[in-house]
């Protein structure tokens, strides 16, 4: 009796994992696939091989969802199998997995097979593995054709002579297969393969399968090579290069389908990188080009991103000619180019030539550019602008920028656009360090002291903040001559929200400014706020005496801070109590 009961309970596992993969409802189908280690576990490794993977493989026919989940797991299961010596055991379900429809649970079992491809000893790589890619890849529908491109540079490397040429057949076989699935599969593959063939046939091998790839009726496939392409010019010598990767790629530059020549300009810092300076000089140069005039907007848009990064991958000797002549002549196209896109992408990159090119260029060539930017129609534009000033600053100097972009600046410190406005505030200390205090209290101060009243919440808090930076650089009887007495006008404005602005600006200034100050024009400020009709004001002022406390001395803070922070403390607002406690304790009065 006992003897069966313990039967009984040794089926439990498997017998609950079938009743719940026939539940109707999907989630409790999902949570046992889940829990598939568990019930491996449970079983132990000998009834798991024979039992539960045979169970798996048999039955199960499901929501793509579950397959997935399942495809996933099985890759993990090595341990819980025996180990090593017994992971074939796992390749009939994942190869039943590898020729669903479903994309995406094909590439997760692709995924799994190449994850225990490893764990195969060579011997078993050969009596297991081998004969399941086979199948695969001569299996009649294009589903499992597919998913046996992704096997071979996995098993490639580590099987006998024999093996490897029935592979290289199967694998050209493939990339001439009638479904354009397949080509698709075999020519995002064969990069990873070139890596793991034989140095010397690769190119009696290989090469003739990718240059029917690149000039496949399917620019889906096509689009794909791009990426071998990269694979064969890193892996060729540099005549090999030139003779047989060169002319391919230069197609796919001019490819009729937009698609490819998307792909070669997003790849193509890793195409300069592949094929080396020299050949990037002579020829790329004049390709890249092609793509910066292309007639697709999101052509124009990948290749201008990548501006900055293939001028600085150019050979030094001739890099400030080659940008010169011919690609900014291209460049300057773009400023007008009629996609606001390719317009934002250009301002995000084009300063990064300045450092290149030197001052004398910058000046010459890219300032029109750059002028022209700021006053494009888009804010986008103007921000990427903005934001990369320092760079042409430091090739430049100050000088040279103020008179050239000052009056520019000026003018998009009052743009409609907030976050255009917010980037001239944050770069507001950079410029007054390199403009020097007579210049910026004439030319910009006013500004800055414009936006402490500016209707966008940001760009109040921004301002305050850069009191602090300016503070620190000018010193404090600047700070007391040129910001405390706008700050004291604030104090007094009608507007709650500038009052409260006020407090900001007097929390950053009480951290730039020495004890002294702090107590002779802070703390009255202060004082008189804490008294004011807006509770958001009071508390704002408690929350503010709680920084400013801890800048002032310790008699300062007895005599001074102490009994405005008692007085709210008795306040008839619960949120002015709460704060002046907090800001109490903080400071220990």
């Amino acid at each position: 009796m006992a003897g069966e009961e313990s039967g009984d309970d040794s089926l439990y596992p498997i017998a609950v994992l079938i009743d719940e993969l026939r539940n109707e409802d999907v989630t409790h189908r999902l949570n046992s696939i889940r829990k598939l280690s568990t019930i491996a576990l449970a079983l132990g490794v000998e009834r798991t091989r024979n039992e539960l993977v045979q169970f798996l493989t048999d039955t199960i026919y499901d929501e793509d969802e579950v397959l997935l989940v399942l495809a996933e797991q099985l890759g993990n299961f090595t341990p819980l199998v025996g180990g090593p010596d017994y992971v074939h055991c796992l390749l009939p379900p994942l190869e039943n997995l590898a020729t669903v429809e479903e994309t995406v649970v094909r590439d997760k079992a692709v995924e799994s097979l190449r994850k225990i491809a490893d764990k195969h000893s060579t011997a078993a790589l050969e009596e297991y593995f081998v004969p399941m890619l086979k199948r695969l890849g001569n299996g009649d529908w294009f589903t499992s054709r597919t998913s046996a491109c992704g096997l071979f540079s996995v098993a490639y490397p580590r099987v006998s002579p024999a093996l490897k040429a029935e592979l290289k057949t199967l694998f050209r076989t493939l990339c001439r297969d009638d479904t354009p699935m397949v080509r698709r599969a075999a020519a995002s593959k064969l990069g990873e393969f070139a890596k793991v063939y034989d140095k010397d046939a690769l190119v009696d091998d290989l090469h003739g399968s990718f240059l029917d790839l690149s000039v496949d009726e399917q620019d889906s496939v096509r689009l794909l090579t791009v990426e071998a392409a990269i694979a064969f010019a890193s892996l060729l010598n540099s005549e090999d290069r030139t003779k047989l990767v060169k002319p391919i790629l230069l197609s796919l530059f001019d490819d009729k389908s937009w698609r490819v020549r998307y792909m070669v300009a997003e790849k193509l810092i890793d195409i300069q990188n592949a094929v080396g300076e020299d050949m990037t000089a002579q020829d790329l140069v004049v390709a890249y080009t092609s793509l910066l005039k292309d007639p697709e907007g999101e052509v124009r848009c990948a290749a201008t991103q990548r501006l900055q990064d293939f001028c600085g991958n150019l050979k030094k000797d001739s890099r400030q000619e080659l940008i010169l002549n011919p690609i900014l002549l291209y460049v300057k196209e773009l400023v007008s180019d009629p996609n606001q896109h390719v317009k934002t992408e250009l301002a995000g990159v084009i300063m990064g030539l300045a450092p290149l090119i030197g001052k004398d260029h910058t000046i010459n060539e890219l300032l029109p550019i750059y002028m022209q930017l700021l006053k494009d129609n888009t804010p986008e534009v103007r921000l990427n602008i903005i934001s990369s000033l320092d760079r042409v600053n430091d090739v430049i100097g100050s000088s040279q920028l103020s008179t050239s972009l000052l009056p520019a600046i000026v003018d998009l410190a009052e743009d409609g656009k907030w976050r255009v406005r917010l980037a001239i505030v944050q770069f507001m200390p950079l410029l007054a360090a390199q403009l020097g205090q007579e210049f910026f209290d004439e030319k910009l101060l006013p500004l800055c002291l414009n936006w402490l009243v500016d209707h966008v919440y940001s760009i109040r808090e921004a301002s305050t903040l850069i009191m602090k930076e300016l503070t620190q650089k000018f010193g404090g009887a600047w700070a007391s001559a040129n910001l405390v007495p706008k700050v004291q006008k604030l104090a007094k404005d009608s507007n709650y929200l500038h009052r409260m602005t006020c407090l900001f600006c007097l929390n950053t200034l009480s951290e730039a400014l020495s004890p002294e100050q702090v107590l002779k024009e802070i703390i009255p400020i202060v004082k008189e706020l804490s008294e004011d009709n807006v509770p958001n004001v009071r508390f704002n002022a408690a929350k503010s005496l709680k920084r400013i406390g801890k800048t002032v001395s310790p008699a300062v803070l007895q005599s001074d801070v102490k009994p405005m922070l008692q007085k709210l403390c008795n306040d008839a607002d619960f949120d002015v109590r709460f704060f002046a406690e907090e800001s109490k304790n903080a400071l220990g009065v």
